[in-house]
């Protein structure tokens, strides 16, 4: 920690532990507090403000210190749920207490090797023990970097699964998600982003007005009732803008807002476990029941249907079976009684006898999840978890989830909670994108807010998500395989490389797929389906685990290219997807132990091999000094699964 003055104003300073990333802050301002970022001597954000308007208190005025507290933290914390089983988390951390003529406002930063943090806290004051707030930040560039944004949010409009695009930042629209990826440069990727969001309205991005080049980071405002497009989900009602965003008891501290940076994309990538390092250590004494793993979406939602799904899933070493919607209804209908099953007929026409399911996939070693929307979730949450417990359910899937504003954030995380309370693993669905609540409740295994199969996503842009929505954490992107789509999106091989590329404690694996036990069902609601056959490169998706000891980016242009290595106890798995040009490509294998020998089996795309997916296998004898040499084709892909020999 720095602490100086210059021309009579008060600068405060942090750095990382590599000494590379300082946060300053200038707290002399009449109406907000400024602050800057400097990454390698880099200006990364010239002075910007944190702007906060309360009607109780005033934080505008002159401004003072009343004291500096800093300290470091040098710490490690273990996981087996993530992309690291074992994950630094080393900063130095700033706090300053600033009284603003009669407000009191502290301000926290937390300077680590993977970037800058900070957050504010109100204090109790002045017999005030609750206040609305509204939050502006205005950070400030010094050119007009290109930044990857997600769509303006508007009425039906998906923004978290929107399409991504290379814009300027001075023609950023409003409600551009996180994290913001700004491109400063070929040494340089920042990151804009958000952590530990767990009572509070979500932020997202607009163009800003305090100076040439400049975003404006605002909170969401509150909805009433949220109307929904019944296919996409997209919301079609409106926020209120103006006005007051959050309400809080004193005393409170806001949410993380997050610099990220590093010299490349890949690297960003691998480092985004600054944003569960923000949030709280883990929240249940007992996480022993907490099953990641592969899951088959049963499509038929008859009793047959999910018996043949069991068996399929005990037999190719996955862990669960899910039912999505229709089980209990038309799930768009707020009567519909997730208590009940009671099929939707233009879903199923039955018989769905869950309980037996259940006892069957318990014989077999399988999980069965459920779907449920959130509007049977808000009225029923209390009522269907001890019920599907009952059942013999281990995890629900959450759909069409409220988001953005503080009461939507606040239920959705204390429901959480509650599925934890009884032994319950969730998946989140639509446009939530998270901000590291799964540090704290591991049980909080995946969530959707991305771009995945089911909107048909090119190669191009899966390689844009790898480094923008993957910064935030796991993602689950309900990978396809015998669709139809797979030939619109990329390849097969590139399919098999998704579940290592894009990271997520459940794999949702042949989405619009069915053993081929399953009984006969073509009411088209499930897209394309086809049967699951037994092309040899299945092997691959049997093997593959969905958690990691170790993760390494070999690869990585934006939209272009992304190789990833990944190891799980002394096997490694890589991953790599091409975007719209075809290239050679060097994988080095120097991350591999240089004590040990490796076979390695190699899948790559090949038009001359005689199955309906196309999929060549390769026998590879390798070690860390092996370079593997690739032509790949546009649209192309690889994985590569690596087992010591001894």
């Amino acid at each position: 920690m720095i602490f100086f003055s210059c021309n009579k104003l008060e600068v405060i300073q942090v750095k990382s532990p590599d000494g590379k990333k300082v946060f300053t802050l200038f707290p002399n301002k009449e109406n907000g507090i400024d602050f800057s970022v400097q990454y390698n001597n880099h200006e990364v954000l010239l002075p910007s403000t944190l702007e906060l308007v309360s009607k109780e208190i005033s934080f505008s005025g002159d401004v003072s210190i009343l004291k500096i507290e800093n300290s470091s933290v040098e710490n490690v914390w273990n996981s087996n749920f993530s992309e690291l089983n074992i994950i630094p988390d080393n900063y130095n951390q700033l706090k300053v207490y600033l009284q603003i003529e009669d407000a009191k406002l502290n301000i926290i930063c937390r300077a680590y090797n993977e970037g800058i943090s900070y957050a504010y806290e109100v204090p109790e004051q002045n017999d005030i023990t609750e206040i609305g707030l509204d939050e502006n930040i205005h950070y400030n560039f010094n050119d007009n970097y290109p930044v990857w944004s997600t769509p303006k949010r508007e009425k039906g409009t998906l923004t978290a699964q929107g399409e991504y695009k290379k814009i300027p930042l001075t023609e950023l629209e409003e409600g551009s998600e996180r994290p913001l990826l700004i491109d400063m440069g070929d040494s340089l990727k920042v990151a804009l982003a958000e952590a530990k969001l767990v009572d509070y309205a979500r932020l997202s991005f607009n163009k800003g007005t305090s100076s040439q080049y400049s975003i404006l980071s605002t909170l969401d405002g509150k909805m009433g009732e949220q109307k929904q497009d019944t296919i996409s989900g997209a919301i079609i009602s409106e926020r209120i803008k103006e006005g007051t965003k959050v309400h809080k008891k004193l005393p409170f501290q806001s949410p993380w807002r997050v610099v990220m940076m590093a010299e490349n994309e890949g690297k960003l990538l691998e480092n985004n476990y600054i944003i569960q390092n923000l949030n709280d250590p883990v929240a249940i004494k007992d996480v022993s029941w907490i099953t990641p793993g592969k899951v088959l979406r049963e499509t038929t939602l008859t009793t047959d249907g999910g018996f043949a799904a069991i068996d399929f899933v005990a037999s190719h070493n996955m862990q669960y079976v899910h039912f999505d919607a229709g089980w209990y209804g038309n799930e768009m209908d707020n009567s519909s009684d997730a208590t009940t099953i009671t099929l939707d007929p233009k879903r199923s026409k039955g018989p769905f006898d869950i309980e037996a399911i259940c006892k069957y996939a318990n014989e077999k070693g399988v999980k069965v999840m459920l779907y449920v929307n959130r509007r049977a979730l808000e009225k029923q949450l209390d009522e269907v978890l001890p019920l599907y417990k009952k059942w013999g359910v281990a995890g629900i899937k959450y759909g069409f989830v409220r988001v953005g504003d503080q009461d939507a954030t606040a239920w959705l995380h204390e429901a959480v909670k509650k599925t934890a309370e009884h032994g319950m693993i969730i998946d989140v669905h639509d446009e939530y994108r998270p901000t590291g609540f799964s540090r704290t409740y591991p049980n909080f295994l995946t969530q959707e807010g991305i771009r995945g199969d089911e909107e048909t996503v090119p190669n191009a842009h899966t390689l844009i998500t790898m480094y923008t929505r993957m910064l935030a954490g796991a993602a689950d992107n309900t990978v396809c395989y015998y669709n139809n789509r797979v030939s619109e999106m990329g390849s097969h091989a590139s399919q098999l490389a998704k579940t290592v590329c894009l990271f997520s404690p459940l794999q949702f694996l042949y989405w619009y797929d069915k053993p081929a036990a399953s009984p006969e069902k073509a009411d088209g609601l499930w897209g394309d389906t086809k049967h699951i056959g037994i092309e040899p490169e299945l092997e691959f998706f049997d093997a593959v685990p969905t958690t990691w000891d170790e993760t390494k980016v070999l690869h990585a242009e934006i939209g272009e290219i992304g190789v990833i290595a990944r190891r799980k106890g002394a096997q490694w798995y890589v991953g790599g997807i091409n975007g719209e040009t075809a290239r050679s490509l060097k994988i080095d294998f120097s991350f591999l132990d240089t004590n040990e020998n490796y076979s390695a089996k190699l899948y790559t795309d090949d038009e001359t091999i005689n199955t309906r997916t196309r999929v060549k296998i390769e026998q590879l004898d390798v070690d860390s000094s092996f370079i593997l040499n690739l032509d790949l084709k546009a649209n192309n892909g690889f994985a590569i699964q690596i087992i010591p020999n001894s």
